[in-house]
């Protein structure tokens, strides 16, 4: 078994290499953040056409939410299996086998005539993306030399990954309002294409570890308990606490969870490498990585709907409504490597979550009488630039130190929070909304919402608390 990490994979630095190599590394990053931001921007691009979607298709309000969920689901659920057949065929190869078939599933979504047929299409989008999604990361790791090339390379992919789902709101709002709601579909196929292109030609395949069994048990009962504990949460936002196939669906749900647990850590090959939560800084990191979407994906799914149901925007609208979170975001994540080598990863995340907490308590006082620039703009703000300091020194916490054989299981277990932590998020967030609402007599969508933003800014609470619970790691030095 080899010993040596992360850091003994040294490819030649983009300051030691030729214009041609140079280009080709950039070429190679493009492809690999390209692929995450399709991957990513899905899960939310489909925000600002839910409106559209329901009433063509027939969604109830609080049903809609499963257009959201059915993707994060598959996609949190299956991630780290896909981290496995990527370790089997090559990383490269399952980003090109990922890509492509989500790049089908995406024709399959924006044809579909019915619900049945969107939710199947958008559960093969998120299989898809569990395939590819694991070694976007893993392919930064093991191409970038740790230190001041990969903080550059991790600064570009996580601005992209922050701001890809602020990024799909504006994206969905402009294409659904100049066209229609399947464009939101449409739009990845040009974007498939050309990544399937230029991954192979720029992209240097990983070794193949052969041997060993999938663990399919895991992925099975670990994807069905976390869809089961979703499917409990919306129906109590649906009927009540009491509603017999809810409690019946929470009871599957924890089984089937602790089932998940016996195996993995009796499995020879677990789904979750359980030796990466020895390092009291990534187990941290990754909690974090878990809230921090749980109280993000709400603020998203509640903010739109009161934009176009209250104030009557349009998708377009709506969309560039989103643009102050996104455009603070992108920003905030470009200067995270500077911040972070001058004041450490610690102090960036905690200030960083400290931002975030705030522009989650100030949509918690959102009125009916409020418009758009009273009740909502600072918040976007705020979030954008708080994720946007967060997200980059929480990466390096969880990639400081891994060894290759690794670099994918860290890589898809990030990605798998913060996918699992939207999801689950988004679903406490419709059961307290539908909770409230049900009992208010008046304004039931203000009440309601406001609750649901109210327990956000609690995830967003505890993410801080990790933050602050993290060790200050050595600063890294820009050269």
């Amino acid at each position: 078994m080899p010993t040596h990490s992360v850091r003994d994979l040294r490819p030649t630095t983009a300051s030691r290499l030729p214009s041609p190599a140079r280009g080709r590394s950039y070429l190679a990053l493009a492809a690999i953040v390209g692929a995450q931001l399709m991957l990513l921007l899905d899960a939310t691009v489909v925000n600002v056409a839910l409106p559209g979607i329901g009433v063509h298709l027939g969604f109830s309000p609080t049903g809609m939410s499963w257009v959201l969920n059915v993707y994060t689901l598959a996609f949190g659920g299956l991630l780290l299996l896909g981290s496995r057949v990527g370790d089997l065929i090559g990383r490269r190869t399952a980003l090109v086998w990922g890509v492509s078939a989500f790049t089908l599933a995406s024709v399959a979504g924006g044809v579909a005539n019915d619900s049945t047929t969107l939710l199947i299409a958008r559960a093969l989008q998120g299989a898809a993306a569990a395939l590819a999604a694991p070694s976007t990361l893993a392919l930064i790791a093991t191409s970038f030399t740790e230190g001041a090339e990969r903080n550059r390379a991790l600064s570009v992919f996580s601005a992209i990954s922050g701001a890809g789902s602020a990024i799909g709101l504006t994206v969905g709002g402009m294409l659904t309002d100049w066209g229609s709601w399947r464009w939101v579909f449409f739009i990845n196929i040009p974007v498939g294409l050309a990544i399937v292109l230029l991954a192979p030609r720029h992209i240097t395949e990983t070794a193949r570890h052969r041997g060993g069994r999938f663990d399919i048990a895991g992925a099975v009962t670990g994807t069905l308990g976390m869809a089961g504990l979703v499917y409990a949460f919306i129906r109590v936002g649906e009927s009540s606490w009491g509603d017999p196939r809810a409690l019946t669906f929470f009871a599957l749900a924890v089984a089937l969870l602790f089932a998940f647990f016996l195996n993995e850590v009796r499995v020879e090959r677990p789904l979750v490498v359980l030796r990466l939560f020895r390092n009291r800084n990534r187990a941290l990191a990754y909690g974090v990585m878990l809230l921090v979407p749980a109280g993000m994906f709400g603020v998203f799914y509640f903010s739109t709907q009161y934009m176009q149901n209250h104030l009557h925007f349009s998708p377009l609208r709506t969309g560039f409504a989103f643009l102050p979170l996104a455009g603070p975001l992108f920003v905030a994540a470009r200067l995270a490597p500077r911040a972070l080598a001058r004041f450490g990863a610690k102090r960036v995340a905690a200030l960083g979550g400290a931002l975030n907490i705030a522009g989650t308590l100030w949509i918690t006082r959102l009125s009916a009488s409020d418009g758009y620039a009273r009740g909502i703009l600072a918040s976007l703000v705020l979030i954008g630039v708080g994720v946007g300091f967060t997200m980059m020194p929480l990466n390096t916490f969880i990639l400081a130190g891994v060894e290759p054989k690794d670099a994918g299981s860290a890589s898809g277990l990030l990605q798998t929070m913060q996918q699992i932590g939207g999801s689950l998020g988004l679903s406490v967030l419709v059961t307290v909304f539908g909770t409230v609402s049900r009992h208010s007599h008046s304004e039931p969508f203000i009440h309601g919402a406001t609750a649901a933003f109210t327990m956000a800014a609690v995830f967003t609470g505890a993410a801080w608390l990790l933050v602050l619970a993290l060790k200050q790691p050595p600063r890294p030095t820009l050269r």
